[in-house]
């Protein structure tokens, strides 16, 4: 038998099929980075070819995530993982879920990416290897509740964002935009390592489920607990990050005002949605410990401190977007508002509930599927008046109803459906974080109340800057000469507002679809492990 430093081969774990399996859509995309960067050395450089394969990559990993999906909705199995360290990776109905809104969303980007760029761009390679790299960490995000792992998939999301958002090489906005970026992640980046340190050196172990539980079960023993809540602020600080929360957030309009507009578009949803989502399972495992140790009123503090960093998120986002003369920036503060609404369904705590759909969870992947659209919309739109005018200040949106009535209409709708007002899907994704509110307040406490006013009164605030582009687009018409969008460009945005207007009469299907996807995401589901004996091939594995 072959050895290696005192160990056998026999000894060493290693994944079998099914453990390639449920990690095959992340595999896929990386295989499709690999094919790009090979792909110049067969075939000459083009952009169109480069941005074809990563298409075609996009959808082969759709289509293993469904194949996956059919598996491992409503069980979880854990991936890639010894069993001492069953749940390094994840697959479960949240990760899933995850997946087909990076995917589809990646897909619709690169569209309009071929509408407004594919022309002039000359280092596609480069530029699809960055996209889907950040796609690769923001999906791992998700799918782990291992700490080493979150740094890592944070680091793999973050690292190829600095560099995306600075791509056109000519452009100083950019780069110094770039530079921000990056500066705002390094310094989070060592504040959550920080707080990783603590909770590794407390409690000895890398999983977040058994670091919940003993995090738990010091806050009932009262010990321990100061350096506890330093170690989940300082940890909170990578993920607010992502999110753009305040006060984490000052990278974010000018990283959107400087970024090309699709790459604004990729980090306006996926990297706030991929921070939320591993917050929320962060704080549902928390939540889930403390159910079982019937201890969740010991959990008031975290809830507090979510709570107010998400009405502060909200507040200051639309308030900063009153004087905002650019769209970009206008939408970039919008999108951190949004992320306080989406924050707000984040400081719901509740534990398993025998099958039952978790309300906060659900209530924020119905957001996040709507928000997609609204954005995707709303900045394609703004990129198309952009290459047609080579600005995005409000004057260029002066009399866009008269100019080009095919994209004045489908941004009236995004915007409309950005304040959550019918008919448009917008209000449904508000409704929804709001009923979940006014239900946990009622069982809660105050806060959620709170937490319910605020939004329901940011609201009215967000309404005064989208009405600022609407009464430009319909009302301020200065004579600007009339203009002729690609067909693409055109059927792109309005069919982001047809859905929106669809996703409204067809709301109980969406809802159904998210309490789908966030059940169960306590239990324990039983998972084969390469490399174990005969009598240990089975582990239990919690499904966090």
């Amino acid at each position: 038998m072959l050895r290696y430093m005192g160990t056998t081969l026999a000894d060493i774990w290693m994944p079998d099929g099914r453990d390639l399996f449920l990690s095959s859509p992340e595999l896929a995309l990386v295989g499709t980075i690999a094919v790009i960067l090979i792909a110049p050395l067969i075939v000459p450089r083009s952009a169109r070819v480069t941005g074809s394969i990563a298409l075609v990559g996009i959808i082969f990993a759709g289509w293993m995530t469904v194949r996956v999906a059919a598996e491992v909705t409503g069980t979880g199995q854990s991936s890639l993982s010894p069993s001492s360290a069953a749940g390094m990776l994840v697959v479960d109905n949240l990760s899933v879920c995850f997946k087909f809104i990076v995917l589809l969303f990646a897909a619709c980007v690169i569209a309009l990416w071929w509408i407004g760029s594919s022309a002039e761009e000359r280092d596609a390679p480069e530029f699809f290897v960055l996209l889907l790299g950040s796609a690769v960490g923001m999906i791992l995000m998700v799918g782990t509740a291992n700490l080493l792992m979150m740094v890592l998939a944070i680091e793999l999301a973050s690292l190829p964002s600095y560099a995306i958002v600075a791509f056109d090489k000519r452009d100083r906005r950019g780069a110094e935009a770039s530079l921000k970026y990056a500066i705002f992640g390094a310094v989070s980046a060592a504040i959550m390592l920080y707080g990783v340190s603590l909770l590794f050196g407390m409690y000895q172990t890398l999983s977040f489920h058994d670091i919940a539980a003993a995090v738990v079960g010091d806050l009932v023993a009262g010990s321990n607990s100061v350096t506890v809540a330093v170690a989940l602020l300082c940890f909170f600080c990578g993920v607010g990050f992502k999110i753009s929360a305040v006060p984490f957030h000052f990278w974010c309009p000018d990283a959107f005002e400087g970024a090309r507009i699709e790459v604004t578009t990729w980090l306006s949803v996926v990297s706030k949605a991929a921070g939320l989502l591993l917050l929320v399972r962060l704080v549902q495992a928390v939540a889930s410990a403390a159910v079982q140790l019937q201890a969740l009123d010991r959990l008031a503090p975290l809830a507090w401190t979510i709570g107010i960093v998400a009405m502060v998120t909200c507040t200051l986002g639309n308030f900063s977007a009153y004087k905002q003369t650019s769209v970009k920036r206008l939408l970039a503060y919008s999108s951190i508002a949004h992320a306080g609404y989406m924050l707000m369904a984040v400081a719901i705590f509740a534990g398993p509930d025998g099958g039952a759909a978790n309300p906060g969870v659900a209530a924020v992947l119905v957001y996040v599927f709507i928000y997609l659209f609204m954005n995707l919309g709303a900045f394609g739109i703004t990129g198309l008046v952009f290459w047609q005018t080579g600005s995005d200040s409000l004057d260029a949106f002066n009399g866009l109803v008269r100019r080009s009535p095919w994209l004045a209409v489908p941004m009236l709708f995004c915007l409309i459906s950005l304040v959550g007002l019918p008919p448009f899907a917008g209000f449904v994704g508000k409704y929804w974080i709001l009923y979940a509110l006014a239900q946990q307040g009622s069982a809660a406490g105050w806060l959620y109340w709170i937490m319910f006013v605020v939004a329901v009164l940011n609201t009215l605030f967000s309404l005064y800057y989208y009405l600022r582009v609407v009464i430009r687009m319909m009302l301020a018409d200065d004579g600007q000469p009339a203009f002729r969008v690609p067909l693409g460009g055109t059927v792109l945005v309005n069919a982001c507002g047809v859905l929106l207007i669809a996703m409204l009469i067809f709301a109980s299907p969406v809802k159904r679809a998210a309490d789908g996807y966030s059940v169960n995401l306590f239990e324990s589901a039983t998972v084969t492990l390469a490399g174990d004996d005969a009598d240990q091939a089975v582990a239990t594995a919690p499904q966090q």
